[in-house]
């Protein structure tokens, strides 16, 4: 019996002298132990796509829906057979096997944990960026973290010490073929909207964060489902030629020569007004600045597609007009930057960051900017820092650029993007004048209020050099409009836990908490010399909107018409002007609904507005 049971675990083959039965089970049990290690995988990959909550309860949701638990264990299972088949080692499978499954899984568990935004496809498009800027970041050993690496160590070991067969080459060629069956039978399964709508987890989450709802599927599911938002394809019911037809019903307009006014848009780094928010308590008044510049401007929310991180989506959204992320900027990009500089504006903005990040050297120049400064070409040498520059000389010197290139004989239009704000913000020291100075709440704990202190010091320094900013633009006789609105909301500790704390529902099913999470605040101002040319005051409410509409908002206060794209979303934005990624829409009225609580009518603006800006996205339109 001991030299059987030595043969059949230990031996690449079956032992010569057992019996047809003893040689079957020889093999299902090898069969077995890698596939029991494939499914460790999967679930360890499981326990930490639960992120911040509860692995107890979240692992028990999963495991109580068998499909959803099946859509996550198939990838390992199917990826260890072909990788046995391929190299005829059980354990060198499982390893090969561990290693993009547990990169993913750890990689995920911390952008969940550090920005509230877990790992798609596209992602590994900027592998380089991320890495680097994860090095920002301060990693933890956590124990769901410690528990998934000893479970993948086990995965490997196992299979190491108790399946150790070696099938041969046609066993080998039978197993690589069914592996290939199998995934390409699972293709169209991942890629499903319908299969993926139907299997969630959302007893415990909620299905209005963006995050949780990937969450709710676990990992490797919702990740081999976002493969094909890569590449995406045309809307439904997109025809190349109704677009064309829907464009020609519109002219491009030029802009009216008086009313040529420059144009300085600003986009502040995670900056929001948390004084909207009964439960922060502040030590001063944090926003009296910025309230003051409200007052004398046209203001109103954004709702962004986006939370603690993703700048590039606001920014983006605003100088296209497109709402989706996933636009190929690999050429020349319609743009309104394109628009202006065809209508004889200079181009120009500048970002204290590296100009790798997001691609913002090359993406800029496709988007039409004539100049843009980052750290390398220009704040590095001329600060003498190879690190992003607070607000303190970053918007000075954007102040003094400005007004110098007001002098020249083109029309403006600035467009620059702050750093100062990005988190994570330090839980054990206070970067200005002290926890106590900027914020009460004291039955905080100590590193919660410093965070919070952080954040509101930043936004206070920020509203200094921003009013000397308006202030110098004020003073000056050529006619300047200044568009200031905020990315996203901040980082607030890992799990949003400082929200949590100072009691900010972000997780209810009601508008409130939809505010809470993706609005942030824009204002438009004009100085003496651009209301007389405007013709108004340029002082009011204006509309809650999606980043996209922005720029069609600040034409109608201008009195521009703008190009054939413009006009034509303009009249969806009347309608329908918040287009959520999360799926929500936001009617005129101010009702949030989801795509089958429109009307029909709603529902065909919706589509029409996705063929505009995917025809945008493929057809650039103007002079280069």
């Amino acid at each position: 019996m001991n030299s059987i049971f030595s043969c059949f675990l230990f031996q690449p083959r079956p032992a010569d002298g057992l019996s047809s039965k003893q040689r079957t089970a020889f093999w299902l049990w090898n069969a077995l132990i890698l596939a029991g290690a494939a499914v460790g995988l999967g679930l360890a990959s499981l326990l930490l796509a639960t992120g911040g909550f509860s692995a107890r309860v979240l692992l028990l949701d999963y495991l109580s829906q068998p499909v959803l638990l099946l859509l996550n264990l198939l990838p390992p299972l199917v990826l260890t057979a072909l990788l046995y088949a391929a190299t005829g080692r059980g354990w060198l499978a499982c390893l090969l096997t561990a290693l993009p499954v547990l990169g993913l899984s750890v990689g995920n568990y911390y952008k969940l944990a550090f920005r509230d935004d877990p790992v798609i496809a596209s992602d590994l498009l900027i592998l380089g960026e991320a890495g680097k800027m994860a090095g920002q970041y301060r990693l933890f050993l956590s124990g769901k973290v410690a528990a998934a690496l000893l479970c993948t160590a086990v995965c490997v070991l196992l299979p190491a010490l108790l399946a150790r067969s070696r099938p041969r080459g046609r066993t080998r060629a039978a197993v690589a073929a069914a592996g290939l069956v199998c995934a390409a039978a699972l293709v169209p399964v991942y890629a499903s909207d319908g299969i993926y709508a139907a299997n969630a987890s959302t007893q415990h989450l909620n299905q209005w964060s963006a995050t949780q709802q990937y969450i709710s599927r676990g990992l490797l599911y919702p990740f081999l489902h976002s493969v094909k938002d890569a590449l995406p394809d045309p809307p439904e019911g997109y025809s190349e030629r109704e677009v064309r037809e829907l464009l020609a019903q519109y002219e491009d307009k030029d802009i009216p020569e008086d009313k040529k006014v420059n144009v300085v848009g600003l986009m502040l780094e995670a900056f929001t007004d948390f004084s909207d928010f009964e439960g922060v308590e502040f030590a001063q008044d944090v926003y009296a600045q910025y309230h003051a510049l409200k007052a004398e401007s046209y203001t109103g929310n954004l709702l962004t597609n986006i939370f603690a991180g993703g700048t590039v989506d606001t920014e983006r959204a605003f100088l296209t007009g497109m709402g989706p992320k996933d636009v190929n900027y690999r050429s020349n990009t319609s743009s309104y930057v394109w628009y202006l500089k065809n209508q004889g504006y200079q181009t120009f903005g500048g970002h204290p960051g590296n100009n790798w990040f997001y691609n913002r050297v090359n993406i800029n120049r496709y988007l039409g900017f004539d100049e843009y400064r980052f750290t390398e070409d220009y704040y590095g040498p001329v600060y003498g820092a190879d690190q992003t520059l607070n607000d303190y000389l970053f918007l000075p010197d954007l102040t003094e650029t400005v007004l110098e290139r007001l002098e020249g004989d083109e029309p403006l239009f600035s467009f620059s993007v702050t750093y100062q704000g990005h988190g994570p913000y330090s839980t054990d020291r206070c970067w200005w004048d002290g926890v106590d100075g900027l914020v009460k709440n004291y039955d905080l704990p100590l590193e919660q209020r410093t965070i919070l202190a952080n954040y509101l010091g930043s936004v206070l320094n920020t509203q200094i050099y921003l009013t000397k900013l308006v202030d110098a633009l004020r003073d000056t006789e050529e006619p300047v409009v200044l568009v200031v609105f905020g990315d996203h909301k901040p980082w607030l500790g890992n799990n949003n836990s400082v929200y949590d704390a100072v009691g900010v529902d972000l997780f209810w099913e009601d508008l409130r908490s939809f505010y809470n999470y993706w609005s942030t605040p824009y204002l438009i101002w004009a100085n003496d010399a651009a209301k007389e040319a405007i013709g108004h005051d340029l002082v009011g409410t204006g509309p809650d909107i999606s980043p996209c509409f922005l720029m069609n908002v600040l034409f109608e206060q201008l009195g521009w018409e703008g190009d054939a794209y413009l006009q034509a979303v303009d009249e969806i934005r009347r309608e329908i002007p918040v287009i959520h990624v999360q799926g929500r829409r936001m009617t005129a009225d101010g009702a949030l609904l989801w795509d089958d609580e429109l009307t029909p009518g709603q529902r065909e603006l919706v589509r029409r507005f996705r063929c505009l800006e995917y025809y945008r996205q493929h057809h650039f339109a103007y002079k280069s």
